[in-house]
């Protein structure tokens, strides 16, 4: 655990990943990529997209797909899975339950560091009416060129808010994210099943499984 954890730094800040934290998006965006990919020949179960890409980069992503179907995807591959993702978000999305009272007991500075395009992160809080709580403070790994596991997102995010990183905790639902933010030096709540809470555990994560409990977490920090 960092030192957010013992006690001797009171949280002052609080970051956000959005995708499986704000947002409830990894099955919906996956499922997208599902049935992108076995346009091309690629068969994948949701599950297993969801596990091989939550909170990876898209590049990443593309070069899985590529490794285990032997070939390269077309040019436009990107802009189509991210046009048909937005269309599935305009008529899909909702915020991940709980979020939205656990954001009115939180009386702190509050800001979203997201490896997703600016784009993207704005769509998806815009289409789930959390956009007025973190306007202004949404942050992208598209921005400083540095994605998760690294701590660049999470240090570029507490120096624009004005905060030292001792004294931030991150909220986070995948090891990549949860590996970012102990680098970064700051505590961190992992959301997750509690079938899949060693996944996060493991990296130094403090779990939970319900927004619910966000709030009181926090004030413990």
């Amino acid at each position: 655990m960092s030192e957010a954890w013992s006690g001797s730094v009171q949280t002052k800040l609080v970051i956000f990943d959005c995708d499986g934290v704000l947002v409830d998006s990894e099955g919906l965006g996956n499922r997208v990529l599902v049935e992108f990919v076995a346009e091309f020949g690629l068969a994948m179960k949701l599950e297993e997209a969801i596990l091989l890409f939550k909170g990876c980069k898209m590049a990443d992503c593309v070069a899985v797909i590529e490794q285990r179907l032997g070939k390269k995807m077309p040019p436009d591959f990107v802009t189509q899975l991210r046009t048909r993702t937005a269309e599935a978000f305009e008529r899909e999305l909702r915020p991940v339950e709980g979020i939205e009272a656990a954001l009115d007991k939180i009386n702190l500075p509050i800001c979203v560091a997201s490896s997703g395009p600016p784009e993207k992160i704005k769509l998806a809080l815009r289409v789930t009416n959390l956009l007025p709580r973190f306007e202004g403070r949404i942050f992208s790994s598209y921005q400083i060129g540095s994605w998760k596991p690294a701590p660049d997102l999470f240090l570029y995010a507490a120096k624009n808010m004005g905060f030292p990183p001792p004294s931030c905790t991150v909220v986070e639902d995948s090891v990549l994210g949860v590996r970012a933010g102990v680098a970064a030096g700051m505590g961190v709540l992992g959301y997750t099943e509690q079938s899949e809470a060693h996944l996060l555990e493991g990296f130094g994560a403090r779990v939970f499984y319900s927004m619910h409990q966000l709030p009181s977490l926090l004030s413990h920090c």
